[in-house]
């Protein structure tokens, strides 16, 4: 009996220390929440993931965030068809943020509440990052529980960790997943933890599997939508982390922060073909003090010669064989940002075509080329532009500010804060939507005459400027032209 206690205990002593080996050679402790798309996502290998996060760094373009950015939303496919939108914005946030609130989807599980793993941190190929405190403390709050399998394999929170990974020295996330939470009641809970050192981002792809054009127009409701935080035409908007925006705009509406759109592209501009795309999008929020609007004169006159120039040589190359579309090797940053723009042609002084973007969505230098080609082949007004008559066309370019809403109480309200000659405007009413640019005003230098005419162009009853129904926008423009550098 002695013996066969010594030999029970022996057995039990070696299984210990076998498991203790196996332990520490664990490399998915208890506690670390492993990487679930590492090699599929992005890159698996340490290595390849730093350089490839680092170039998108370097080769991003988009707008210039005016301010620190307190809040961002950002895509989260797989880095080569969303890596390039997401390091627009990453890459301005500023380098001494220490807590980064993480909030995004659940793709496989539905959750009621908010969700937040119980683990110490979160892997991937870069190393780990520890969970803030803060985590443990909303955790006991209510409106959050913590579904493990919701956390398990999904990707939307996991791909923004090497973004920040790279860019920042030491910092410590809170993950938030949600799906159905009321997204005012969770911004309403967080607001009061989010301090000079928090970034909050929101994980959010926009439109699925539309064709190009449609995903355009679509996803410019949503980002229209967001960086103006107009929560009640998030409706519209079609997007599988509409509830970690809204989240975030509720948070942006508490602490005073303004969005704008850094930058937008959808899968068939990076790694796709345009018959089924994926929509993306970078919007930063900033303090409201920081963030200016105002259209400023900030294009130079070589500027202005490149944008013109390559506005002709692309519609030259569509009509002359052997032309080719002169891009300017180096562009200014100003050329490189996300900007609306329209391309006018006139022919003897009459219009020829029109065809612009209202809300940014590409570079400067990319806006103008497509509306350079559309405004000569596809303005439906007129027939395409023969190769005849590229003498006698002149270009006119207008470069544009980023839309403001217009709070109204009624129409004689609405006229009075229309400035004429320095407004462009948009109504919109349901699907309906129209602009005139401020150059319109020289035609149609009445109020009244003018917002009928724009209602009317939109397929809106001439007095619906009237109805507080109609949504009012307006932006400012730099107008310049080939008549000018003559």
């Amino acid at each position: 009996m002695k013996n066969l206690y010594v030999i029970v205990l022996s057995i039990i002593l070696i299984l210990s220390c076998v498991h203790a080996h196996l332990s520490v050679a664990d490399d998915s402790p208890e506690g670390v929440r492993p990487a679930a798309v590492a090699g599929m996502f992005y890159p698996g290998r340490s290595d390849e993931l730093r350089q490839m996060v680092g170039t998108f760094l370097n080769d991003a373009s988009g707008a210039k965030v005016p301010g620190k950015i307190r809040g961002l939303v950002s895509p989260h496919a797989g880095y080569i068809y969303s890596g390039i939108v997401a390091a627009a914005g990453f890459r301005q946030m500023d380098p001494t943020v220490k807590t980064v609130i993480l909030i995004g989807p659940s793709h496989r599980v539905r959750l009621s509440d908010a969700s937040m793993p119980a683990v110490d941190a979160y892997r991937t190929p870069l190393g780990d990052v520890r969970l803030a405190g803060l985590a443990s403390t909303l955790r006991r709050l209510p409106g959050f529980k913590s579904v493990p399998e919701a956390h398990l394999k999904e990707h939307a929170l996991e791909v923004q960790i090497p973004f920040l990974q790279v860019l920042l020295k030491d910092f410590e996330i809170v993950p938030i997943l949600t799906n159905s939470s009321d997204p005012k009641a969770l911004a309403i809970t967080l607001a009061p933890y989010i301090g000079e050192d928090t970034l909050v981002v929101a994980s959010s792809d926009l439109s699925h599997f539309y064709s190009y054009s449609t995903a355009v127009t679509l996803d410019r409701i949503c980002t229209t939508a967001i960086s103006n935080c107009k929560i009640s035409d998030m409706t519209l908007c079609e997007a599988c982390g509409k509830q970690a925006a809204l989240t975030l705009m509720h948070i942006a509406q508490i602490k005073g922060w303004k969005g704008m759109l850094v930058d937008y592209r959808n899968s068939g501009d990076t790694a796709g073909n345009k018959n089924r795309v994926v929509g993306y999008a970078s919007i930063a929020f900033v303090h409201g003090k920081e963030m200016t609007k105002t259209m400023k004169e900030t294009l130079s006159a070589q500027d202005r010669g490149c944008l013109l120039r390559l506005a002709r040589t692309a519609i030259e190359a569509r009509l002359i064989e052997g032309a080719k579309v002169e891009r300017p090797t180096q562009a200014s940053s100003i050329l490189n940002e996300v900007r609306g723009c329209f391309v006018t042609l006139h022919k003897h002084g009459q219009l020829r075509g029109c065809i612009g973007t209202i809300e940014p969505t590409c570079s400067l230098l990319e806006c103008v080329e497509n509306n350079a080609k559309n405004a000569a082949f596809g303005d439906p007004r007129f027939p395409p532009l023969g190769a005849d008559e590229l003498q006698e066309i002149d270009i006119e370019i207008s470069v544009l500010s980023v839309p403001e809403a217009v709070g109204f109480s009624d129409g004689e309200d609405l006229k009075r804060k229309l400035e004429p000659n320095v407004h462009g405007v948009i109504l919109s009413s349901g699907m309906n939507r129209s602009t005139f640019l401020p150059q319109v005003w020289k035609q149609l230098p009445d109020k009244e005459k003018f917002l009928e005419h724009l209602c009317l162009k939109g397929g809106m009853p001439a007095k619906a400027w009237q109805e507080p129904e109609t949504k009012v926008e307006v932006y400012e423009a730099e107008v310049f032209g080939e008549s000018d550098l003559k």
